[in-house]
């Protein structure tokens, strides 16, 4: 409430109006790869656009052809850029010597990082969170696990569009190039992409199952179990190169439904063979 008690209920307006649309930034890739998502990003500044350049035709049109030029970020983190260029297109609407190239660069220069802050961030970090919350209920039959991970998810994302259209509208141009300047952004990225491979280990180890039933047998001795062997050994092995040999034939291009039946085929061999 404090960040926003000095905007006006035009300004709220606005910015709501542009977090909304950045849900359906990422549905038009008009342009092919030459534009990428430019035409969604130009839809979610149209309050923008349409409300400080009302009697400018000439700036607006200026303005929209700025902003049909390749553009491509993590779509809840897309509000952010938005409401960043809506503070400068309002400098701009204001005066007659505005340099409007530095639109053009604050968002070029901002797309990596941006998007590789929200790709960490919202899928190494909040979605397998979400997901290892929602497959803790559904593996117990229950129908909270799917529910919990859309909610989950869903709740991190919607706050993080509306948090950060203010934050962008509010400190314009200059909080995020402080920020990229002095290595505060690569800091994030670098922490982010860290807790999110913490995370995808932690659901490798806690969802990823193996257990086999062969034993070993010793003349004059017990039967070894192979699977006390295989934990001493290195406890979750086989559940980890599983993963990782699923993560390498992906990386092969491998289509995910022939990969999941023959896992499936596999399993139900094994079973019937008694190996697991």
């Amino acid at each position: 409430m404090k960040m926003t008690s000095n905007l006006s209920r035009e300004d709220k307006k606005m910015i709501n109006s542009i977090c909304w649309r950045s849900l359906n930034a990422h549905c038009s890739r008009v342009g092919g790869q030459a534009r990428q998502m430019a035409i969604g990003f130009l839809w979610q500044i149209m309050p923008a656009l349409n409300r400080y350049y009302k009697d400018q035709p000439e700036k607006k049109k200026d303005a929209l052809y700025r902003h049909v030029q390749f553009c491509n970020v993590s779509n809840a983190i897309y509000p952010f850029l938005a409401g960043l260029v809506a503070s400068m297109e309002k400098e701009n609407s204001q005066s007659d010597d505005y340099d409007t190239s530095s639109i053009v660069a604050i968002k070029a220069a901002l797309m990596g990082p941006l998007a590789g802050i929200g790709d960490s961030l919202l899928f190494s970090v909040i979605r397998p969170i979400a997901a290892g919350i929602g497959i803790s209920f559904a593996q117990q039959g229950s129908l909270l696990g799917p529910t919990l991970f859309w909610f989950i998810y869903n709740a991190c994302t919607m706050f993080l569009r509306f948090s950060l259209g203010y934050v962008g509208f509010i400190s314009g141009s200059n909080f995020i190039t402080t920020m990229y300047k002095n290595g505060t952004l690569k800091i994030l990225t670098k922490c982010a992409s860290i807790l999110g491979l913490v995370m995808v280990g932690a659901m490798t180890a806690s969802t990823v199952k193996f257990s086999t039933t062969i034993t070993i047998g010793i003349p004059g001795g017990d039967p070894v179990a192979l699977q006390d062997s295989l934990d001493t050994l290195f406890l979750g092995l086989v559940p980890l190169l599983i993963t990782l040999g699923c993560k390498k034939l992906l990386d092969k291009n491998v289509n995910i439904n022939w990969l999941m039946l023959v896992i499936l085929v596999l399993s139900m061999v094994m079973a019937f063979l008694h190996i697991v």
